[in-house]
């Protein structure tokens, strides 16, 4: 498959970027960036016309038609290619997987940003809840490798790419992940050695130099 029928309209600190290149990178297919200033209010005109809904990144342009929204972008690429699959057979375990997908969209990202997004007694809760969710996370993933099992699925796609942040949310609240959930420590580094993984995921300390500057830039100082 050639770059040309596969765009993305990303930027390179965004998370849900990131899980739309690992699901692109893990179905072996090429595709094109094109670099967006969307976190810093900058919104191409490519961008505003194909999301004038959210008008933010990513967008999946696959032979110029739009596909918007990271975990609908991941579920497409995984319905047009379906080899490796994302999901399990099982209607059942199908259900548990979007149980948890809808689970860490609506968790993970917020928490986190709690966490640098307040001080004192505020953070202390931001901190806690975080913790909290990820033990949640740990436990639903149990003794296997990974969420999908024996399998790498659609949610160690939609969550490794939320852990790109963690190293900034750790050192802004001043704690360490690994003390308190090691298993899930231990599946972060086990999907950071995958190939789909370590080809795209930024550098953590960039990623904290960002969020610093939006603190900067909100006046949360």
């Amino acid at each position: 498959m050639s770059k040309g029928e596969i765009v993305i309209l990303d930027c390179w600190v965004s998370p849900f970027c990131l899980r739309v290149k690992i699901a692109l990178k893990e179905k072996g297919l090429e595709y094109e960036e094109r670099e967006e200033k969307e976190l810093l209010g900058k919104k191409s005109d490519l961008l505003l016309k194909s999301n004038p809904i959210h008008q933010k990144v990513p967008v999946l342009l696959h032979n110029g038609k739009p596909i918007c929204e990271s975990t609908v972008i991941v579920n497409y690429i995984n319905d047009n290619w379906p080899s490796p699959p994302f999901l399990p057979s099982s209607p059942y375990e199908i259900a548990q997987a979007r149980f948890w997908a809808d689970y860490i969209d609506k968790k993970v990202h917020d928490a986190g940003g709690n966490i640098w997004k307040s001080k004192g007694e505020a953070q202390e809760r931001a901190i806690k809840d975080f913790i909290e969710i990820v033990k949640q996370l740990e436990e639903g993933l149990g003794e296997r490798d990974f969420f999908g099992g024996d399998t790498f699925g659609l949610n160690d796609i939609s969550l490794i790419s939320l852990t790109s942040w963690f190293h900034a949310y750790e050192k802004f609240g001043n704690f360490k992940v690994e003390d308190h959930c090691p298993k899930f420590s231990a599946w972060i580094k086990r999907c950071s050695e995958r190939p789909s993984v370590s080809q795209v995921i930024p550098d953590p300390e960039k990623v904290y130099e960002f969020v610093l500057m939006l603190k900067k830039m909100f006046g949360l100082e």
